[in-house]
């Protein structure tokens, strides 16, 4: 292997290079814009140089979308994605996808794998998400031997460590690279007492108390050419109510304001958004070079945003922290609204890793010299040391999150049977932790297994035809089993298998309403929450920790009027969620009706579920249709 010459790269870049084309795994460790995916674009272009193929994964499928879109670019009809809801070009020799889905793939289809000769893991410090870490330690311990790794990370204190941990299980070396500096530094300053200044320690000498005012903090951005400027807040409903309250200062010249409603104009035409209620309400905010960005918006209106931001002429965008998750949206300025954020059970000041990742978008290469980031500070609210511990302090050590699903252990079970418990120790869980840690991570296992043969999943050595089913269905397998084993399925036609899939995984955010259900989804909500009481009734007794998921009906009336050919904005009446996490909720129920196809069911069943993912899968719900336009 050789690297392209014509490339001027960093120092651990060419460090990173060499490990590569030494044909070593490699584990980088750089601040946010440091230029970590050139590494990644290096592996690609040998690979596919040599006929080889590489598997690219991402944390979101915002992510997996942005890096399809880029990639395709650089290499058109040579990159392909597979994300669950979208399956396209999935033969290519490049093939991005979610982490979920490599899990998936090495436990239930390690032949596909064979060709793929490099796995690249993005923000791979997601290890240490609650949630969904532990879908990152299982792909990395049942790693196809033939693979080579190249994890990418934000800064990591305790790469050596992770690193160590990934030798000691395949039994080869790992190269470590890490870079501490940015190409761009970056500049710290605060606005308290409405007064911006980059003293921190001035402002514990001030008495009273005088309130931070956004506007003003945004002229002084603006009065040091601090524009383009990204303002991260942690409230979809803050962001759309900061971005309204900027709504009299305009950013534009009369000439960057023609050309960007000119674009604007023709994106929602491309995008089919000419009209929609949401992409009309933004108009006049794009108009003088502001908008927001976040979760709850349509798919495609925050790839409009994307797009405008990319062009240069949004000059304030207002948005949450998804925006900072490996999505190539630089600016000149960060500012941070508060440094307390909702850890989804708790509220606590924001995590210096998290910090870095989100201002680590100030500060353009090869356009700016500095970056600056702005936080503002409310003494009532957060005390100055905890401030100076965020922004000052070393980063977090990456902690296992290991907790192993009901679904990945009946596929090892099938496999090792009792050797299974064999695993555990090849985990970076066992690898970080103590003995009493490690006896309660074994003691979860065996209690889960008990379960999964109280539920009869397990008989003797051997899956039930039940717990064949349940292992194709991750994250949901006690309840989708328990409905499989009474015929529900068998007895529903589309719309009840929508509302089934909908509702299994809806997770309603704080203070939303359920709406009264129709009759057929009171029938199916009776049958999940007397299946979810018995499951609730067993872990509880055996502590299992978290219990699993329950169903949640808030979307039931939503998705029987989608099936049934009512038009998007009509839906809409029937909850109170936010356009863009109906049409997330309706894009996972597609992935877990193809997961359940995928099941040994009946030939009726499965076509059934086929013409439900079908009637699903239209117009803004679908997002290779989105992907094909892009």
């Amino acid at each position: 292997m050789s690297y392209n010459r014509y490339m001027i790269y960093d120092r651990f870049q060419e460090e990173a290079i060499r490990y590569i084309n030494e044909g070593h795994s490699v584990i980088v460790s750089a601040p946010t814009g440091a230029g970590k995916t050139a590494i990644a674009e290096h592996v690609i272009e040998e690979a596919l140089k040599e006929n080889r193929c590489v598997i690219y994964t991402a944390p979101i499928k915002a992510l997996s979308n942005q890096k399809f879109r880029d990639f395709q670019k650089q290499y058109p009809d040579r990159i392909g994605i597979l994300t669950g809801d979208v399956s396209l070009n999935a033969e290519a020799p490049i093939l991005i996808m979610t982490t979920e889905i490599f899990r998936n793939k090495i436990l239930d289809d390690p032949e596909s794998l064979k060709k793929y000769s490099w796995i690249i893991f993005d923000e791979v410090h997601y290890i240490d998400n609650e949630e969904r870490g532990t879908v990152w330690e299982e792909s990395l311990i049942f790693l196809p031997n033939h693979m080579n790794v190249l994890c990418l990370s934000a800064t990591i204190p305790n790469i050596e460590q992770f690193a160590s941990w990934i030798a000691s299980i395949h039994k080869k070396e790992v190269r470590v690279v890490i870079e501490t500096e940015r190409p761009v530094p970056l500049h710290f300053y605060f606005q308290c007492h409405n007064r911006v200044a980059d003293d921190l320690g001035s402002f514990r000498r001030e008495h009273g108390f005088h309130p931070n005012k956004t506007n003003a903090l945004i002229k002084y951005v603006q009065s040091q050419n601090g524009l383009p400027c990204i303002y991260f807040v942690f409230s979809r409903r803050r962001a759309e109510y900061l971005a309204e309250e900027l709504y009299n200062h305009n950013f534009l010249t009369p000439d960057q304001r023609h050309e960007i409603i000119e674009l604007y104009d023709s994106l929602c035409a491309k995008f089919d958004l000419k009209g929609e209620r949401s992409a009309v309400e933004m108009a006049p905010l794009i108009e003088r070079g502001i908008a927001y960005h976040h979760a709850g918006m349509l798919p495609t209106l925050k790839e409009v945003i994307e797009r405008l931001f990319t062009s240069r002429l949004l000059k304030v965008i207002f948005t949450t922290e998804t925006f900072a998750l490996g999505i190539n949206m630089p600016s000149r300025s960060v500012i941070f609204d508060e440094l307390m954020k909702f850890y989804g059970t708790y509220t606590r000041t924001l995590k210096t890793r998290d910090f870095y990742q989100m201002a680590g978008r100030a500060g353009r290469r090869g356009i700016d010299k500095e970056g600056f980031v702005y936080t503002r500070i409310n003494p009532g609210r957060i005390r100055f040391d905890e401030v100076k511990r965020t922004i000052y302090g070393k980063p977090e050590d990456v902690r296992s999150q290991f907790n192993a699903s009901y679904a990945t252990l009946l596929n090892l079970y099938e496999k090792y049977r009792q050797d299974l418990f064999k695993i555990y120790p090849l985990s970076f869980h066992f690898f970080q932790t103590r003995p009493p840690q490690q006896k309660e991570a074994l003691r979860l296992m065996t209690a889960k297994l008990d379960i999964l043969r109280e539920f009869e999943l397990i008989n003797g050595d051997e899956l039930t035809d039940k717990g064949k089913f349940a292992k194709a269905v991750y994250g949901y397998e006690l309840l989708l089993s328990e409905l499989y084993d009474v015929g529900l399925f068998e007895e529903l036609d589309e719309a009840g298998l929508g509302v089934v899939a909908v509702s299994v995984m809806y997770e309603p955010r704080k203070n939303q309403r359920l709406e009264p259900v129709s009759k057929m989804a009171s029938e199916i909500k009776r049958a999940c929450d007397q299946s979810y009481e018995r499951i609730k009734h067993r872990e509880t007794r055996h502590v299992i920790r978290p219990l699993s998921k329950a169903p949640h009906f808030n979307l039931s009336r939503a998705m029987e009027a989608w099936i049934k050919g009512a038009p998007f904005n009509k839906i809409l009446q029937y909850t109170d969620a936010d356009e863009g996490e109906v049409i997330r909720y309706f894009r996972m129920s597609i992935q877990i009706l193809r997961e359940i196809k995928d099941a040994p069911i009946s030939q009726d069943l499965s076509g059934r579920i086929s013409n439900t993912i079908r009637l699903i899968n239209r117009g803004v719900v679908d997002a290779e249709k989105q992907l094909r336009e892009s």
